[in-house]
């Protein structure tokens, strides 16, 4: 029992890590895109107005529209829309995922002291690696552990602290489904990844684990998996992105005419 309670525990550990996945995203960036997405609408949406002198007996002209926000154009140095904010870093955070190891950002960073200097959240890894008890004479095993750092700047597969959950291990599996993809795929890349993980969190993991347990003849293994939900996978930018490339693409932007509002084309 006292394995089964290792295997339980470990995968409420990680359970609790991945619903509790941390993906950054800049609001107020949000915010500019999506003021400069309508700009781009509705600078294209002609403009009506009533028509003089309506003959008698001729239905009602359509109420005058609203006057566009000033058309956007991609190559206007002078546009607010196409500069940065001064001195603005983006912070990235970045999942990553194989099929026996996971490393990103989680929410789940309880301190253990009340005065301890400490982000609301950490970096986080799941590896597998040999180990052996200390001072114990039975042979070494794979185990699972977790890793942990309070720095997540920098490379997300590297953490400082490691932490033994159970030995033993024969098989420790992981899967990722997100959206684009037709069924789980063993890798998730948002840094290097295909169209489907790169920029975005999946939302959600398989995890398979499995514990050897006995000596010689009374080996046993005993196997666990869980599916666990990424709670707030936040990839709201990371599509808005996406789908503007793919538009960008499919439909080069042509030489604009002069803005009436600006009075300035494409450059």
């Amino acid at each position: 029992m006292r394995k089964v309670e290792q295997i339980r525990d470990s995968l409420k550990v990680m359970e609790r890590d991945v619903n509790l996945a941390f993906h950054y995203t800049d609001l107020e960036m949000e915010l500019h895109e999506a003021i400069k997405q309508k700009r781009v609408a509705q600078s294209k949406t002609p403009t009506t107005a009533p028509a003089a002198n309506s003959p008698p007996g001729a239905p009602p002209p359509a109420p005058a529209q609203t006057p566009p926000l000033t058309a956007y154009n991609p190559n206007d140095p002078n546009d607010p829309f196409n500069k940065k904010p001064e001195n603005r870093i983006d912070p990235t955070t970045n999942f990553v995922g194989h099929e026996n190891e996971l490393f990103f950002p989680t929410l789940n960073s309880s301190r253990i002291r009340e005065t301890s200097r400490q982000a609301d959240f950490i970096k986080v890894g799941y590896v597998l690696q040999t180990c052996k008890k200390p001072g114990e004479k039975s042979a070494a095993s794979n185990c699972l552990i977790r890793k942990t750092s309070n720095i997540v700047e920098g490379d997300i597969t590297k953490q400082d602290e490691g932490v033994v959950l159970v030995e033993n291990v024969t098989e420790f599996k992981l899967r990722y489904f997100g959206k684009g993809n037709q069924d789980y795929v063993s890798t998730w890349d948002s840094i290097q990844g295909d169209g489907n993980a790169k920029g975005r969190f999946p939302d959600s993991v398989e995890i398979s684990l499995t514990v050897e347990k006995g000596e010689g003849d009374k080996k046993k293994k005993i196997s666990m998996q869980i599916l666990v939900p990424v709670r707030f996978p936040n990839n709201t930018f990371a599509d808005q992105q996406a789908v503007q490339a793919q538009q960008q693409l499919q439909n080069p932007v042509p030489n604009q005419p002069p803005n009436p509002f600006t009075g300035g084309g494409q450059r």
